[in-house]
């Protein structure tokens, strides 16, 4: 059987092969096509095609098509259940899943970096699914650390050390590429959206759509567009001498009517009235 995918593989586009070419079909044939030619080719090759939009064999909410592919042939294996959220993690940013998530992702993104040919790319990395594998299915229980000292060394580092990071939050870093984005954009008056910033990112966009607010001061990504846009707009009327309908374009609004509606909603106040308070008050200031 034929299985196509988009090229320039890093998690599921190499961990869905391994579990094709291990469990369902050693003789299966897979294929790498730019993202734009993967539908048309796949109908041309009789091949069927994986984790793209639209497909069967695609992420599901929070779940990547390698949870799908063992959903569908309803694979058992224990080992597979343990190897499931480190995929899934890896492949949508959400370490928390497994510790092993951040590990797979880093060994996946630098091999991918140094294999240019997508296939010697899978040939390498069908080596790393094995090897993980092996270690969920015999070694998880085994430890590195073998000798008391070697733990005694451990345990006070943990006991003393650690503790200093404890109350520190754990922020992806995707978050600080996401908010240098955003500003981008608002600076250069171009729209963001989701999908564009879950591409540039190399996000799972339903995974960025659900964590957004717990890092963007608890606002959806539309509500902090607006809020940033807002931010911009206020800069404008203080400091600038640009008219209303030029603040709106400059911050991505339609018109001038619907950035005074939410410039209002936002500040209780028009852009106008804005405006001559700020003015007002720097005047009083002066006297």
């Amino acid at each position: 059987m034929k299985w196509i995918t988009r090229e320039r593989p890093k998690i599921d586009r190499i961990a869905c092969p391994w579990l094709i070419l291990r469990f369902i079909d050693p003789n299966a044939e897979i294929i790498y096509v730019p993202e734009n030619e993967v539908l048309n080719e796949a109908a041309r090759l009789d091949a069927t095609p994986f984790d793209i939009p639209g497909v069967e064999f695609t992420h599901y909410e929070d779940q990547c098509t390698f949870d799908y592919f063992i959903k569908k042939y309803e694979l058992k294996d224990p080992a597979l259940q343990v190897l499931a959220p480190i995929v899934r993690g890896a492949d949508t940013d959400d370490h928390a899943l497994a510790l092993q998530s951040s590990g797979l992702w880093a060994i996946s993104a630098g091999l991918a970096y140094n294999t240019p040919n997508d296939h010697e790319l899978l040939k390498k990395g069908m080596l790393i699914y094995d090897a993980l594998y092996s270690w969920a299915t015999h070694l998880r229980k085994v430890k590195h650390t073998q000798s008391p000292t070697e733990h005694l060394l451990l345990q006070i580092y943990k006991t003393y050390i650690a503790r200093k990071d404890e109350k520190k939050p754990k922020v992806p870093a995707w978050t600080k590429d996401l908010k240098n984005m955003i500003q981008d954009h608002i600076d250069t008056n171009l729209n963001l959206n989701l999908k564009i910033a879950s591409e540039e990112l190399d996000v799972n966009p339903a995974y960025l759509s659900r964590e957004f607010s717990r890092y963007f001061d608890d606002l959806s990504f539309g509500e902090y567009i607006r809020k940033q846009r807002i931010e911009k707009a206020i800069q404008l009327l203080e400091f600038s001498e640009d008219t209303l309908a030029e603040i709106a374009y400059l911050t991505g609004f339609s018109d001038q009517s619907h950035f005074n509606r939410v410039f209002k909603a936002h500040t209780g106040q028009t852009p106008s009235e804005y405006r001559k308070t700020f003015r007002k008050g720097k005047g009083n200031t002066k006297r």
